[in-house]
């Protein structure tokens, strides 16, 4: 017994073809979008870190050469202020030292991924990297700002006293330069969640 099978008509053979070349295009327009993506999230991750040096070491150095002798001293009594005399704020600056360094030193990952946009390796080890480094600045930034609002307000239960009435000039550069380092702190948010979406087209 034979089954003759309908025909097809030249409208719907028509419909095939344009079909087929529509996912054609689509999937070579898809292939040559994802590159183009990963390398724009490439370039704005460099920027982020260079951003990120700035606010990391201009944060070190703020807290760093922070220091004031007030006026009223006699022959052997003399106030004076510096940040090594609180250990927060010595972690302070050598958290913000030591991931300035590291920033610098990721930069050349940041311009391969700008060359080869689909790299996977490097990128998954900046993710775990960024992670460390930003919770190490975590801590250290939020150690300083402690102290700074004790600094600033006091705390009449541990008869700490608000030290900035006398130290000023102290307390306004030290609490500057938390600034950068809690807009550093933002900025590497951006970037680990960047790296994630470079992979994740990666992936596609």
């Amino acid at each position: 017994m034979h089954i003759e099978r309908p025909k097809q008509t030249p409208s719907q053979s028509f419909q095939k073809k344009m079909k087929a070349t529509m996912s054609e295009s689509s999937e070579l327009k898809s292939s040559k979008t994802k590159p183009g993506v990963n390398r724009g999230l490439s370039i704005l991750d460099f920027i982020l870190r260079l951003a990120a040096i700035v606010g990391t070491l201009g944060s070190a150095i703020a807290m760093g050469t922070t220091n004031q002798t007030l006026p009223f001293v006699t022959q052997f009594i003399q106030f004076r202020a510096e940040y090594n005399d609180i250990p927060m704020f010595t972690f302070f600056v050598v958290a913000n030292a030591i991931v300035s360094g590291y920033l610098v030193l990721s930069l050349p990952f940041s311009i391969f991924h700008i060359l080869r946009n689909r790299a996977h390796g490097t990128r998954v080890l900046l993710v775990f990297l960024d992670g460390g480094m930003m919770a190490l600045l975590t801590s250290g930034a939020s150690a300083a700002a402690a102290i700074v609002y004790l600094a600033h307000k006091g705390n009449a239960k541990t008869n700490w006293l608000a030290v900035c009435q006398q130290f000023n000039s102290f307390c306004e550069r030290i609490s500057g330069s938390l600034i950068g380092s809690f807009a550093a702190i933002i900025l590497f948010l951006v970037m680990i969640f960047l790296s994630g979406v470079a992979l994740s087209h990666r992936r596609r």
